[in-house]
């Protein structure tokens, strides 16, 4: 029993109710705690019941545990001064929180009668599917009532998206987007000492800060819970303090001492917050007791000594003897509270384990990926506007009519599809670095700005971590954004937004809070050796490995603009986070065989005509004969199979169906299935890296699987960084490549 810590912690509160001094007068319900404090003895009594339902709480996870029949023991037990901020913000200020916010909870939860907190907590411990936010898929403090969107990992990475919430609140009212949140709400976003140094958490302080510095309102509290470790390494004295203490415009306030002086600093910070509409810093100090979660073995890196003057800073301990001195309530009073709500959750522990919990694939993938075709298409099939409004839009002249070849590029198609969608979508925003006046490094967005103002299509600071947390922020509320990240290597900088933040949202709420998005990518290679592996990034498989998302990748521009409205439809009509990868190198190319014979312009596809995940492109021989070979591909691959098809036929007498994948996750397995098993002889074309894209693998994999097909290959680009200049042909697929590997696929004999 000596070391077990958490029974030494119970004992210590109980002791320190018998040794607390009797006040010369019992408070009234109503009165302060102390003279100019707001809290009074009512409200501090509802905050220590708060603080210890979350204090047995984690005592109950780690019994759970022992016994085998819970799941999860990091706790709370330190940091319940977090309830004064669960108390004080309301249930409609938005609250992304770390996972020491079982306080918080609580008491926010007391704010909407009718809830039971302490038993959702409970069934998330023992992942039961009847835990109303995550239904067994993970424990998360979150509740769709309670506006508390659930966090996963909590290691700094969901400060971007509270920022881009507090940064879209004002811009989705001024847009006219109805939204379920009052105008003076604010966000909250709660962390750790430690995960404050995280590239995340400072990326989106500091944009916090940047959108003040250029006159953006931004109502968000940073609160900081600092128990001065992170896991076993030690905050250095002061850091927290001596960091963001002196941050220009970014209000600092150090919450520590007695509770009702807590209270008080949090009223203050958060009244700034909700007036002024500026971020404040609240660093609330805090101990962490019982090590890091019940598998921690504190002793290996804390001598007992130090533990022990930890515990004796248990803040429940302080809590109590201040109520009791005050007189705001007697020993008696909290001794039967504690052993109440033990009594209570114990119980309330023991039935939990009783619950259903998830038992089946379906169960578990339900809310991971949502698909009803019918109705996504419907969505895409909304009128854009009245043909005259439409014209005027476009001034005077639709993008279907105009003759020049620049507006029939796979980049003018893009922007026409980006002007047809912004008219009809009310509530989608453009943004990103360079994409406002500029209209984009490649122009893409060339005239989006003029046509649809700075609140739709705007400019941010260069911080892709930040501009993927406005999406989400923006999203949250019911925008549609659609962002665009400037190459698609830089894109790994801040690819946890997507893969550990956005694209698990639905999946660990169950469906209840979405943040639908389309993510405009440029990149791949075939720049003519421009740019470097900067410029030429041709790695999908960091993308493809995201359950769920949708990764979209046009070749033509009439596809292009009939894929964004797919890939738009998607993410509005079921909240999918998509992200559309374009070809630079495509962008602007106007031929297909020869310079000067235009066959890589299209014309443009006028709404609502829409592409939807799953339907590929087919370009049949000319002869109504099978193929003798198919070749599937996409992008820039897609051109250069057309250009080996045609050498394949007028050199070697070879019939070639060319297959364009369009959607690269999901696979259109299907599809794929259905022509190969006519053509026989399937030759994959994968422009990526064998190593960076997975393309090739699974299909050939699965056509494999299926049998059909009686010669399989593939081709895929070097494992190398793409080079500058013309060594990059020496890495990338080429037409001769395409060739020989066909004729091999069809003849076994290697020609060129």
């Amino acid at each position: 029993m000596t070391f077990d810590r958490v029974a030494i912690v119970e004992a210590a509160l109980d002791a320190s109710l018998e040794q607390a001094a009797a006040p010369a007068a019992r408070l009234a319900p109503d009165a302060p705690l102390r003279d100019g404090s707001s809290l009074t003895a009512r409200k501090a009594l509802e905050l220590f019941e708060d603080q210890v339902t979350s204090r047995q709480l984690d005592v109950a996870a780690r019994e759970l545990k022992k016994e085998n029949r819970s799941f999860y023991t990091i706790g709370s037990a330190g940091h319940e001064n977090n309830v004064v901020l669960g108390a004080q913000l309301r249930i409609t200020d938005p609250a992304f929180l770390h996972y020491r916010s079982g306080a918080f909870m609580m008491a926010r939860a007391r704010q909407l009668p009718g809830t039971t907190p302490a038993f959702d907590t409970l069934l998330g411990i023992v992942a039961s599917s009847e835990d109303p936010i995550a239904q067994g898929r993970h424990k998360v403090w979150g509740s769709r009532p309670l506006w508390v969107p659930p966090q996963t990992s909590t290691i700094a990475s969901h400060l971007p998206k509270a920022m881009g919430l507090a940064f879209s609140l004002a811009r989705a009212r001024r847009l006219g987007v109805a939204i379920d949140l009052p105008d003076d709400a604010i966000v909250v976003c709660s962390f750790g000492d430690a995960s404050v140094n995280h590239a995340t958490a400072l990326s989106a302080i500091n944009t916090a800060r940047y959108a003040v510095r250029i006159g953006l309102p931004m109502p968000i509290l940073f609160l900081c819970e600092d128990n001065e470790t992170g896991i076993s390494v030690p905050t250095p004295e002061g850091w927290i303090a001596g960091t963001f203490s002196q941050m220009e415009h970014l209000r600092y306030d150090l919450a520590d001492g007695e509770i009702d002086e807590v209270w008080d600093t949090v009223s203050e910070a958060v009244r700034f917050v909700r007036g002024a509409r500026r971020p404040a810093f609240l660093h609330l100090r805090t101990v962490r007791l019982w090590g890091h979660a019940g598998s921690d073995a504190e002793t290996s890196y804390r001598s007992a000594a130090e533990i022990a003057a930890i515990e004796a800073r248990d803040p429940l301990v302080r809590n109590a003897r201040r109520l009791i001195e005050t007189g705001a309530a007697t020993a008696e009073e909290i001794a039967a509270l504690l052993e109440e709500t033990r009594t209570r959750v114990r119980a309330a522990a023991e039935e939990a384990t009783h619950r259903p919990r998830l038992s089946t694939t379906e169960e578990v993938v339900a809310p991971l990926a949502p698909w009803h075709s019918e109705r996504v298409a419907g969505r895409a099939a909304r009128p854009v506007l009245d043909p005259a409004a439409r014209r005027e839009l476009f001034d005077g002249t639709l993008p279907e009519e105009v003759p020049g070849p620049n507006a029939r590029t796979l980049a003018g198609c893009l922007n026409a599809a980006m002007a047809d969608e912004l008219a009809r979508r009310p509530e989608l925003i453009v943004f990103g670095e360079d994409v406002g006046r500029k209209g984009g490094v490649y122009n893409v967005t060339n005239g989006l700005q003029r046509r649809f103002g700075v609140g739709r299509v705007f400019d941010t600071l260069l911080d892709e971590t930040s501009i993927l947390g406005i999406a989400q922020g923006a999203a949250h509320i019911g925008m549609l954004p659609m962002p665009e990240i400037q190459y698609l290597a830089y894109l790994h900088n801040a690819l946890d937004q997507l893969r550990g933040e956005a694209a698990t949202l639905q999946f660990f709420s169950s469906g209840q809070f979405r943040n639908p998005m389309v993510v405009r990518v440029p990149g791949l290679a075939y720049q003519k050796g421009f740019g470097g592996h900067f410029h030429n990034d041709n790695s999908v498989g960091a993308l493809r490995d995201i359950p769920g998302l949708i990764l979209a990748v046009p070749a033509r521009g009439d596809d292009a603009a009939r894929m964004l409205r797919g890939a738009i439809a998607a993410a509005a009509e079921e909240g999918r986070v998509v992200v559309f990868l374009e070809p630079i190198a495509l962008y602007h190319e106007k031929d297909l065989y020869a310079d000067g014979d235009g066959g890589w312009l299209t014309e443009y596809p006028a709404p609502p005509s829409t592409l939807l995940p799953g339907q590929i492109g087919v370009y049949a021989p000319p002869d109504t004969e099978p193929a003798d070979v198919m070749i599937v591909s996409y992008a820039n691959g897609l051109r250069l199979s057309l250009q080996a098809a045609r050498r394949l036929r007028e050199n070697h007498g070879i019939s070639v169906e060319v297959l364009d994948l369009r959607w690269l996750s999901p696979l259109p397995f299907e599809a794929i299935r259905e022509h190969a098993a006519v053509t026989g002889s399937v030759l994959i074309v994968d422009e990526c890296r064998r190593t960076g894209g997975g393309v090739a693998d699974a299909l050939v994999a699965d056509l494999a699987e299926a049998g059909i097909g009686h010669r399989l290959a593939s081709i895929r680009a070097v494992d190398s960084f793409v080079p500058l200049g013309s060594a990059a042909n020496a890495v990338l697929v080429g037409t001769d490549q395409i060739v020989a590997s066909a004729l091999t696929a069809v003849t076994g004999l290697a020609r060129t």
